[in-house]
């Protein structure tokens, strides 16, 4: 595992604008103008959509520019090549809501990683319509909320949900296995923010008890995607995926055992890519700087 970005010296800049020349050349000035030294560096040219991405993580010296004078050294750049762009401290924890249900393999794997240091991430609640996992919580020190949601409560539990989201601080609300629709006003007040872990078996196999669909149909890969939330379902940006082989000597069981595996790890590199600023949307596709 790779050492933590230094507070106040690391940096990384994600962008993306139409391409052209000198592009890479005005990025490179600015960071020698502010003597930043490059640690990291990718850039993708889509020639299909005509644009170009990129994300540069770099350092500064101790006396060197703070954040807030970075941004605003960058603001010329970005106006004269109509740049979108992000410029974070690289060592800045996302602060991280976690919805669940009644399934808790994704949230154990990811306060896990948290505690271990492999997610640079801040937990200061998880949300759940169940009680569940409300021990889990507790003994890694973190907030529970309790919101149960019905047809009747629902919209007064998606408007307590915003109200912890602003509360809080959230940066990023992570789906880990939360069997709640998401009304369309909240996936666009959380557009971009939010991302979802499901089995890649949609849109075959719908609804309950899919594991025993696929077995009863002989599938050959169990999977998992993790995308971002929108309110076309299970339709948004895809940020990762994987697949692993399978054959007809697994029972269902140890179906459901493989995929729980698979949403685990998907998720967690969904996580880390979006929390060092390496995934950058475009359209209904994303660019992803592994």
């Amino acid at each position: 595992m790779s050492p933590r970005p230094q507070s106040g010296r690391e940096f990384v800049l994600a962008l993306s604008c139409p391409d052209r020349a000198g592009l890479v050349h005005a990025v490179s000035g600015f960071l020698v103008g502010h003597c930043g030294n490059i640690l990291e560096s990718q850039q993708f040219d889509d020639r299909l959509q005509d644009r170009f991405f990129m994300r540069v993580h770099f350092e500064v010296p101790e006396a060197g520019a703070g954040l807030e004078e970075l941004r605003c050294g960058f603001g010329p750049v970005a106006e004269a090549y109509r740049i979108s762009w992000q410029l974070h401290d690289a060592s800045t924890p996302t602060r991280t809501l976690i919805m669940v249900s009644k399934f808790g393999h994704c949230l154990n794997d990811l306060l896990f990683r948290r505690r271990s240091g492999a997610l640079n991430i801040e937990i200061p609640a998880i949300v759940s319509n169940h009680r569940d996992f409300e021990p889990l919580a507790q003994s890694y020190g973190i907030p529970f909320h309790h919101i149960p949601v019905t047809r009747e409560t629902k919209a007064g539990a998606e408007a307590r949900l915003l109200e912890l989201v602003d509360e809080l601080q959230v940066d990023l609300v992570v789906l880990a296995r939360y069997m709640q629709i998401l009304s369309d006003d909240l996936c666009k007040q959380l557009e971009g923010r939010a991302i979802n872990i499901h089995h890649s078996f949609l849109p075959s196999f719908k609804g309950a008890r899919p594991y025993v669909q696929a077995h009863e149909r002989g599938v050959k890969l169990v999977g998992a995607t993790a995308h971002y939330v929108t309110s076309e379902l299970d339709e948004g940006q895809i940020i990762e995926q994987d697949v692993v082989r399978v054959d007809h000597s697994r029972d269902p069981d140890e179906l459901v055992a493989v995929g729980r595996d698979v949403e685990a790890q998907v998720l967690a590199r969904a996580m880390k890519w979006h929390s060092e600023s390496r995934v950058m949307v475009h359209g209904n596709r994303t660019v992803v700087f592994r």
